[in-house]
């Protein structure tokens, strides 16, 4: 698969680099992330074309593509990323999956990303956001309590009956040591969960 074309702005970077600065391929093609047969064919297109260091200032990105690749459809303008920022806050809310949302950003750009690169590009930004915050508890001092998602359904033994029930869990912050109890469940089991 051939790999994307850079942008007009990191061409002429590499020119730059090239004619002014003097770098080797090598060296251009770790600046920019780039391979050195990738350099070595944006220079040769270059030459081709007659271009040197500086570029003429009247030649604006536009023909510069048509300069570098003649024949050749120009590069389509890159397509409109999501705010992962809301992408997150919307994940938050119940109901609401990935899969919803990115069916939502086709609907608004429908020459969009695909669903794998969406999920994919999500991750690695929710990755870069590490939002840690370490907390140190002594023993007996704080416990945490909530409700543990929805409604359960528990079914009575005897009758068969199906009643809805409610988890409630507390997690002693220095043991790590959880409690939960529901109205169906007596008595009430405690357990340790290792972080």
């Amino acid at each position: 698969m051939p790999s994307e074309r850079l942008s007009m702005r990191r061409i002429r970077e590499l020119l730059r680099l090239r004619f002014e600065v003097g770098l080797s391929t090598r060296l251009i093609a770790s600046s920019l992330g780039i391979s050195k047969g990738a350099v070595s064919d944006y220079l040769q297109r270059a030459q081709v074309a007659g271009l040197g260091w500086p570029l003429p200032e009247a030649l604006d990105d536009t023909a510069l593509e048509r300069r570098l690749f003649p024949g050749q459809p120009p590069s389509k303008a890159p397509r409109a990323e999501p705010d992962w920022a809301a992408v997150d806050r919307e994940l938050r809310r119940k109901g609401v999956t990935r899969s919803l949302l990115w069916q939502e950003y086709r609907a608004e750009h429908p020459d969009g990303y695909g669903y794998a690169w969406f999920c994919q590009h999500y991750d690695a930004w929710k990755a870069r956001q590490a939002p840690t915050m370490r907390q140190r508890h002594r023993g007996g001092e704080k416990v945490f309590v909530d409700y543990a998602g929805d409604t359960l359904e528990v079914i009575d033994p005897e009758t068969g009956a199906v009643r809805p029930m409610k988890l409630f869990v507390a997690a002693m912050g220095a043991s790590s040591y959880v409690y939960a109890v529901s109205a169906a469940s007596s008595p009430p089991f405690p357990r340790r969960i290792d972080p």
